[in-house]
């Protein structure tokens, strides 16, 4: 590995455990700044793609939003600009409590800034608790 494959791991690592971090207790403006200008969320996979900061900000706030969120990092892997990643999101508001599963791939710039996510989920995946 050359010291800016190193390098752009390292950033990588980073921008996933502030993804989960922001999932359990930042904003929807937190998450989306942790994406490049112009990036895509696909989320799940077939879902229509949303590609500006406000759509990212509209997305995230259904989950920052909750009364109660929880993200717990299973596994991750990195390799080249690229991390596939698995965790768990338990979120509860007004008495009802949700859990779903999602495997998270993600490619990321030179800066480590996310340029595209896709999450693979179905909605048989979402679980109420």
């Amino acid at each position: 590995m050359t010291v800016d494959q190193v390098n752009l791991a390292e950033k990588i690592d980073a921008a996933v455990e502030a993804y989960i971090e922001y999932l359990n207790s930042g904003t929807a403006e937190q998450i989306a700044d942790l994406y490049a200008a112009g990036a895509t969320v696909e989320d799940p996979i077939g879902a229509d793609i949303r590609d500006t900061r406000e759509q990212l900000i509209e997305f995230y706030s259904v989950i920052t939003n909750m009364d109660e969120r929880i993200a717990t990092l299973a596994w991750k892997k990195i390799a080249g600009d690229t991390a596939v990643f698995e965790f768990t999101l338990v979120t509860g508001t007004a008495g009802m409590r949700f859990e779903i599963t999602p495997v998270d791939i993600m490619v990321f710039d030179a800066d480590g800034k996310i340029s595209s996510m896709r999450a693979v989920w179905q909605p048989s995946d979402l679980v109420q608790l």
